[in-house]
């Protein structure tokens, strides 16, 4: 026998087969699931979305922190509400759709029949048609994206890096520019659901307004990357005013006009095209604005006041503003000013589950719209105010809780002056302990019913100890007295 290399050949064992008596693994068998399922009533989802918002209200770190016990950070009403365990065996169990539904549907991935939005479009159609039906929106409209901050590798994230939420779902919002109300919104699923032939921007805007629903004559406020004027004049012809930025190299955009801006124009300088409904702005800022609009007349007058650095001075000074930018600027914000106030109070969290993103947003928009419709109605209420309202009626409890008894409540103190005339300690009317009279001393405990009654001073001492700080003494009658 004598050692080999490693180019030569070797011919190994035959591998045997495995069989185990057992499957591999841990052998322990458990009675059974602590979170037996039960059937979810009406109630209890109205509690479960409660707590949802009141943990939009009271930040933790995470979902087990809301139901610690033992700890000065304890925090105690969630307890009272639903059970911890119950809590979370709800938020694994949240479907949006059928489950089986579901898993006919993911057989189907990869194919044009493939629906990526199937686990929420259920509420989410509900959620639409509520925004329509309860409020009906004023006279100016703006359309924007907005993006709800979602990192799942789903295939419909999107990363956006002017928005202040990277990344996420993105969503095309319609809203009512008065107030920031969510009229109609949909999810971009990285595809277009709209296939027109005229591109995503184009789809997303017209499929937001819908005639049938709105009526005409509204007034839509668009950044550039909707602005098109093919979209301006098809918007025109569905009896909907259109105004917004736009890009120069947009098809149909006048260029190289003559008498056109450049960087050496003065701020204030306007220069505009009217091509039929359309007219075409540009207005010189710290930078070149351009807007596009089927509702303005090119300038009317209009003015705005800057800052302007001035032999080494600043100074407010003012600059004549075309129309078309001074409407763009008082209505485009609808749908940051939707965006500022879901953030406020939102109840997203960090979950597992995409579809609970999108879940949780639906939620916030309910409770946002209704906030708006109930200012529109009472206004005596702030945002804050009708949260904490909103969870206690969903919650079932009322927002005003008993004080709790606090040692403080009951502190015992000098009934009269210590004097040392004991004639002259008592007032008028009231029985004095004769111990007490005796040693010149007069003692009573604030809200104390047994300052009332004759007792030496140790006894005293006893029972208001028992009184205030075990729980008190039923019966005060059965207590002898010393006289």
């Amino acid at each position: 026998m004598s050692w080999r290399n490693q180019t030569d050949d070797d011919t190994g064992p035959q591998t045997l087969r495995f069989l185990p008596a057992r499957e591999p693994g841990p052998q322990l068998r458990f009675a059974g699931n602590s979170n037996k399922w039960t059937n979810v009533s009406i109630s209890e989802m109205y509690r479960y979305i409660g707590l949802l918002f009141y943990m939009a209200m009271v930040k933790l770190p995470s979902i087990r922190d809301y139901w610690r016990q033992s700890s000065i950070f304890t925090v105690p009403f969630p307890a009272t509400v639903m059970p911890r365990d119950r809590y979370r065996t709800i938020s694994w169990n949240v479907h949006m759709s059928h489950p089986d539904a579901d898993k006919e549907n993911d057989r189907k991935r990869g194919t044009a029949e493939h629906d990526r939005l199937f686990r929420v479009k259920p509420l989410m159609e509900t959620i639409r048609h509520a925004c329509k039906t309860i409020y009906h929106p004023r006279r100016n409209l703006a359309v924007d994206e907005r993006m709800v901050a979602c990192k799942a590798n789903t295939g419909m994230t999107q990363y956006m890096k002017a928005k202040p939420t990277k990344w996420g779902f993105k969503l095309f919002v319609l809203a009512d520019s008065s107030n920031g109300y969510t009229m109609d919104f949909s999810v971009y699923t990285g595809k277009n659901n709209f296939p027109t032939g005229h591109g995503l921007s184009y789809d997303a805007v017209t499929s937001l307004l819908d005639s049938n629903v709105l009526g005409s004559g509204y007034h839509v406020y668009m950044d550039n990357f909707y602005t098109s004027p093919k979209l301006l004049k098809d918007l025109l012809t569905m009896k909907f005013g259109a105004c917004g930025t736009y890009r120069d190299n947009r098809k149909n955009c006048p260029r190289n006009a003559e008498n056109s801006l450049s960087k050496k124009s003065a701020r204030g300088s306007i220069r505009w095209i009217r091509d039929g409904p359309l007219v075409f702005v540009k207005w010189m800022d710290t930078r070149e604005v351009s807007v596009c609009s089927t509702i303005h007349s090119a300038y009317t007058g209009d003015t705005v006041q800057r800052r302007v650095k001035s032999q080494g001075t600043w100074r407010t000074k003012t600059f004549p503003c075309p129309a078309p930018v001074s409407a763009y600027n008082q209505h485009m914000g609808g749908v940051d000013l939707s965006d500022q106030l879901l953030q406020y109070y939102s109840a997203q969290h960090k979950t597992m589950k995409w579809y609970r993103k999108i879940f949780l947003h639906f939620l916030d928009i309910a409770a946002t719209n209704t906030f708006i419709v109930h200012k529109e109605l009472y206004g005596n209420l702030s945002h804050k105010e009708f949260m904490e309202q909103l969870i206690a009626e969903l919650c079932g409890v009322s927002q005003k809780a008993a004080p709790k008894r606090t040692s403080s409540d009951h502190v015992p103190v000098p009934g009269a002056d210590l004097i040392s005339d004991a004639r002259k300690v008592a007032t008028a009317g009231r029985r004095i302990c004769v111990h007490c009279k005796a040693v010149h001393v007069s003692c009573c405990c604030f809200g104390c019913p047994l300052s009332l009654l004759d007792f030496s001073l140790d006894c005293f001492l006893v029972l208001c100890i028992t009184h205030c700080c075990l729980g008190g003494v039923e019966d005060l009658s059965s207590v002898p007295t010393t006289s």
